[in-house]
């Protein structure tokens, strides 16, 4: 690889842990069809695009979704959206803190405002902290810039916004297409699947170059 200045990081499966099953069981157990073929970690609907990008707000999103199954509560839709969202390691979040002196560090995270409003809730429980911005120096979440990965635009976003060069920028995420994306832009690339360690893997680039 060649040398290393900046690390954008995904949020859900990186620094956060998730399980996207998780929701999928949840929907499927309040009786919403093929939930599947809506959403998941490699494609997703029209509906979940548009909230992820801000085009519709969360009312709409809890109603679009309440009508997908009889007698579904929109308590239970948030319940069941926020179902994939797990733990934030406190041990992550000080060994990301330790690579700051040496990189610039980013977030850049497919998200949306329910998700946002929950997983701020656990950096606050884990941290203190209001939210991830106290750890890295910007955070980019797609409702609030509108663009998702891999589409290059949030990518093209980030790299203008801080002046990085995409030779020296590192993005780390944990689903292909994203990372196909950020090659498309000549980022380096760490494809970081669901049984692999962040620590190992990214200290092992780090201590090579």
């Amino acid at each position: 690889m060649n040398t290393i200045e900046n690390i954008i990081f995904d949020l859900g499966g990186v620094v956060l842990n998730i399980d996207y099953h998780l929701t999928t069981r949840a929907f499927t157990e309040k009786g919403v069809p093929h939930f599947e073929q809506l959403y998941s970690q490699l494609s997703q609907s029209h509906l979940f695009d548009d909230y992820e990008t801000g085009k519709i707000d969360t009312a709409a999103f809890i109603a679009r979704l309440t009508a997908t199954a009889p007698g579904l509560q929109p308590e239970e839709v948030v319940h069941s959206w926020n179902a994939m969202l797990l733990d934030l390691p406190a041990d992550r979040i000080a060994w990301l803190q330790a690579l700051r002196p040496r990189y610039k560090t980013f977030v850049f995270s497919n998200t949306n405002d329910l998700h946002e409003t929950a997983f701020n809730r656990e950096v606050k429980r884990v941290t203190g902290a209001d939210n991830l911005s106290a750890f890295f120096d910007r955070v980019y979440l797609s409702h609030k810039i509108g663009y998702r990965k891999p589409h290059p635009e949030g990518f093209r976003m980030i790299l203008a916004d801080n002046n990085l060069h995409p030779a020296a920028t590192l993005f780390i995420d944990d689903s292909p297409q994203h990372i196909a994306g950020a090659r498309q832009l000549g980022l380096q690339t760490l494809y970081l699947p669901g049984d692999s360690n962040l620590q190992t893997e990214l200290s092992a680039i780090l201590n090579h170059l």
